[in-house]
């Protein structure tokens, strides 16, 4: 996390007091552990796979992504610290144990949000997961809900996937029109997902309905974030791919809101379009091009000010 950090200059905002205070960013993901760099801050837990009341993740996805969000890097003095180390978390289980999930338990958490959000307030919704649409029909239930939370103000924040390079690898609900969705900066390397080497993973639109995606792409190799297994002396574990790059710009837009809370949703994605950087690569690889934290932190500051909006 301290290379990330340096390289979208994080650290600069955290010195401003920047930190997401008061921010609730929901992760659907495979859970979370108790890991001491999420503080008191874990607001709520659910689990739509075991049904357990007590907080756990035994896959360990969901305590990597949360703490790329949201760990305060405390047992690592600063070194692990997150984009965002003082936002609220809310967390979804909707992943097992070997990181697969189903349809409905998905739908599931994403209507608990829809019946709990302002209760924990939530703003922000982390997916850093999807699945290959191999027909038109093929789950369009779980993108109509999740566009059902961004009409209702949540700013939701979605992984392209990792199946690139060819066209239309974008995953489900990363291919949502609406959403934010997140590739990798630089996925010109060899890669290890689900057993299989793999190369220029990130995926890449358009999408089968002829959307350019991704979004925006960000940090994605090589990123060390809080594991499950800290009890065994594990503390932080290194993960790559587009779920990684995914909370990196979810905790940046915990970030903005925490300067300007009046910020929509729909303000956050121009934010995000506008200040990027471009990396001059194929639209339908880059979108806008890299996030950039410190002039995305700069324009909402700028809206609450003169009100550009």
């Amino acid at each position: 996390m301290r290379k990330v950090r340096r390289e979208l200059n994080i650290d600069w905002i955290h010195n401003k007091g920047i930190r997401g205070k008061n921010i609730g960013v929901a992760v659907l993901d495979s859970g979370i552990s108790e890991h001491p760099d999420f503080e008191n801050r874990i607001k709520a837990f659910k689990d739509f796979v075991g049904r357990e009341r007590k907080m756990y993740d035994d896959e360990g996805h969901g305590t990597h992504v949360t703490g790329i969000i949201a760990g305060s890097g405390n047992i690592s003095k600063g070194i692990m610290t997150g984009i965002a180390p003082e936002a609220d978390i809310i967390s979804i289980r909707v992943l097992d144990k070997k990181g697969i999930g189903k349809e409905e338990n998905v739908i599931n958490g994403i209507k608990w949000i829809i019946d709990n959000g302002r209760r924990y307030g939530i703003r922000v919704v982390n997916i850093s997961f999807g699945t290959l649409k191999k027909n038109e029909s093929d789950n369009n239930k779980l993108t109509e809900m999740v566009e059902l939370l961004w009409d209702l103000g949540y700013v939701v924040v979605a992984a392209a996937g990792n199946s690139g390079p060819g066209p239309s690898s974008i995953s489900t609900p990363g291919d949502s029109k609406k959403i934010i969705t997140v590739g990798a900066d630089n996925d010109n390397v060899r890669m290890m997902f689900n057993g299989k080497m793999v190369y220029n993973y990130s995926g890449r639109g358009p999408t089968k309905q002829c959307i350019q995606k991704p979004d925006i792409v960000a940090p994605a190799n090589g990123i060390y974030s809080c594991c499950n297994l800290w009890r065994k002396n594990y503390f932080y574990v290194q993960k790559s791919g587009t779920s990684m790059s995914t909370p990196i710009v979810s905790g940046i837009i915990c970030l903005m809101l925490s300067v300007n809370p009046k910020l929509t949703n729909v303000q956050c994605k121009k934010i995000i379009k506008e200040t990027a950087n471009d990396l001059n690569m194929d639209k339908n690889r880059q979108g806008w091009g890299e996030v950039s934290a410190q002039k995305a932190i700069e324009k909402a500051n700028a809206s609450l000010l003169w009100n550009t909006f």
